[in-house]
């Protein structure tokens, strides 16, 4: 297992939970104002997987979850394997993704090793390669991924992170129209953190983020605005 970081407490990244977070390495995608660069890359140390799993037995009692982000979680084969040893500990998992692997999203909801799921929109259907770095990418996995998590019955939420020089007020319209109907829907400002995969990212301002903010909630119930 590919880990890059493990922080021990967090009150942010699992909703209403106590938790800790695991980083995992590798990513399918190389979006550009990704701030987790040294994860996507591989480039950086490996954190032991029983020290991890020492600590959660431990802490079991204070801690509610563990949060598994990246990088892109899916892609790592024994990321199950993972899943289910925080689970025996007594654990909620919340999974991060991008979307990229549909079928194993299914699979880690199936066999219930996820209680809450975030998955990442990254911008409109007609923008998305540009969005992630990738030239002819393929958007169908994205596409059944959502549906997935749409008739799932799991906790989950989208969220898109807006960056000025990707996402406008007709980008945002037209993620409504896709995610419609979706149980709930993040706007995450966008913050440099010293260590993107390029330059020359900048966040909007936020009242651009309220006008988005009001846009989709045509289509989504539950719409906020998170990190501004």
């Amino acid at each position: 297992m590919k880990i890059g970081g493990f922080q021990k407490m967090t009150m942010l990244d699992f909703p209403g939970k106590i938790a800790c977070t695991i980083f995992t390495y590798g990513c399918n995608l190389r979006c550009p104002f990704c701030h987790n660069a040294s994860l996507v890359t591989e480039a950086g140390e490996f954190v032991d997987i029983n020290e991890v799993l020492s600590y959660l037995e431990k802490r079991k009692r204070v801690l509610d979850g563990v949060c598994i982000t990246g990088g892109e979680q899916l892609l790592q084969p024994d990321i199950f394997s993972l899943m289910e040893k925080i689970k025996e500990i007594g654990l909620l998992v919340k999974l991060d993704t991008n979307g990229a692997y549909p079928d194993r999203l299914r699979e880690a909801i199936e066999r219930g090793l996820v209680d809450y799921v975030a998955m990442d929109i990254k911008n409109s259907k007609e923008k998305y390669a540009l969005t992630t770095g990738i030239k002819d990418l393929d958007i169908t996995p994205f596409e059944k991924s959502v549906e997935i998590l749409k008739s799932s019955g799991i906790d989950y939420e989208l969220r898109t992170t807006i960056v000025k020089e990707y996402h406008t007020l007709e980008d945002i319209v037209k993620i409504g129209e896709w995610i419609k109907g979706a149980k709930r829907y993040f706007l995450q400002g966008f913050v440099d953190s010293g260590a993107l995969i390029a330059e020359g990212c900048s966040a909007h301002e936020k009242n651009t983020l309220e006008a988005f903010r009001e846009a989709v909630s045509a289509y989504v119930p539950s719409v906020q605005i998170r990190g501004v």
